[in-house]
């Protein structure tokens, strides 16, 4: 079976209230390939490599985390934009793009599904336009197992910064969610998981009295995308291929 990319793009928007966001780039349909659309290629982020291996893989869409056009970057379609667009271009590969959409959605959200991921509860949500995620833990558990949590599930060993003692309370924020630790401390959590680490954050993560767990901004943001990929095969009958481009940070 197939969608129209117009119908696939509406789709999309509707599901993840795209409308709704203040982004730091723009959501859905960022560039337009053929009109039908059978096989859904889903991943982190637009790089070069990832054109390649979908279009390889025969990809009539690409749907991703991280797209391009971003506020302050130079419009122009030069250099490495120029030959990322042209791949995608050439192939005539549509290519679809929800950054903060798809981390605030409640169950296929990269906050949603890392949740899942790691086996964390949800019990509520705050800080900026609520993407941060907490959840309160069954039984207390030490740093240490909590960081060889994350590493089993997510395949990386995390870097951990700031307070040891018992953790009852979990929030998380996908990506590079650093400088939401003072949300997360406000929450009352005792750890809070993001991807990314600034020097900065080891001297909050230390006065605050928090765990800081730096999980990695892709291998946190790996499975919203595949979620909303999926659920869209699920709704048009589509083939859907996820390809992972490795990235360490």
């Amino acid at each position: 079976m197939s969608v129209t990319r117009d119908a696939l793009a509406a789709w999309f928007g509707q599901t993840l209230e795209a409308g709704r966001f203040v982004d730091y780039c723009p959501n859905g349909l960022q560039v337009a390939g053929r009109g039908e659309i059978a096989h859904l290629v889903s991943g982190v982020t637009a790089s070069a490599a990832l054109i390649e291996r979908a279009v390889q893989a025969g990809a009539d869409a690409l749907v991703v985390h991280h797209g391009y056009f971003w506020r302050g970057e130079d419009p122009c379609l030069v250099g490495v934009k120029a030959a990322r667009v042209g791949a995608l271009m050439r192939a005539d590969v549509s290519l679809y793009a929800y950054h903060l959409p798809l981390d605030a959605h409640p169950e296929l959200g990269n906050n949603a599904r890392l949740g899942a991921v790691l086996g964390l509860p949800v019990h509520g949500r705050g800080g900026d336009r609520e993407l941060l995620f907490w959840g309160d833990l069954d039984t207390p558990v030490s740093a240490r197992d909590l960081g060889a949590r994350v590493s089993d599930a997510l395949g990386r060993e995390p870097l951990l910064v700031g307070g040891s003692g018992a953790v009852t309370r979990v929030a998380w924020c996908t990506g590079a969610a650093q400088d939401a630790i003072e949300e997360a401390a406000a929450l009352g959590a005792q750890a809070f998981i993001s991807g990314e680490i600034s020097e900065r954050t080891t001297h909050l993560a230390r006065e605050l009295g928090i765990l800081y767990v730096a999980a990695g901004h892709h291998a946190t943001e790996r499975y919203g995308v595949q979620a909303l990929a999926e659920a869209a095969a699920a709704r048009f009958g589509l083939r859907h291929t996820f390809i992972d481009d490795p990235n360490p940070v």
